[in-house]
């Protein structure tokens, strides 16, 4: 089962590196914005998993610079989730708001649509 899983997981990030997306080219001070406003965003996820993979995909699109964390190879990340989130599931996104606190918010589409929703394409 390890062997079936790693050339998946292979596969997965062979294709991804392939067709990897183009991000969008916006001017200097635009997107120091933009990374600015990312600096309050994690994400925990595993390298070669096919929801994180689409998760990751997505934040390329939008050119978002969103910290990575890898959950199965960082303890100290694995230790994070839990902590945070309370479950050991990937892709989950941490979410820092000054008003609100931290959020954590698992499940891809919901994460892809937090983005697109807070950084709209130009």
């Amino acid at each position: 089962m390890a062997i079936i899983r790693w050339l998946l997981g292979s596969l997965i990030l062979f294709f991804n590196w392939l067709l990897t997306p183009r991000g969008i080219e916006r001017d200097p001070a635009a997107q120091a914005d933009i990374d600015q406003q990312t600096g309050n965003l994690t994400l925990y996820q595993y390298n070669s998993c096919p929801f994180c993979v689409k998760v990751r995909r997505a934040m390329k699109r939008r050119s978002l610079n969103i910290d990575t964390r890898d959950v199965k190879r960082s303890d100290t990340a694995r230790e994070e989730l839990l902590a945070g989130g309370g479950r050991l599931m990937v892709p989950c996104l941490r979410i820092e708001d000054e008003g609100e606190g931290v959020r954590w918010m698992y499940e891809s589409s919901d994460i892809i649509g937090y983005l697109e929703g807070r950084f709209v394409a130009a």
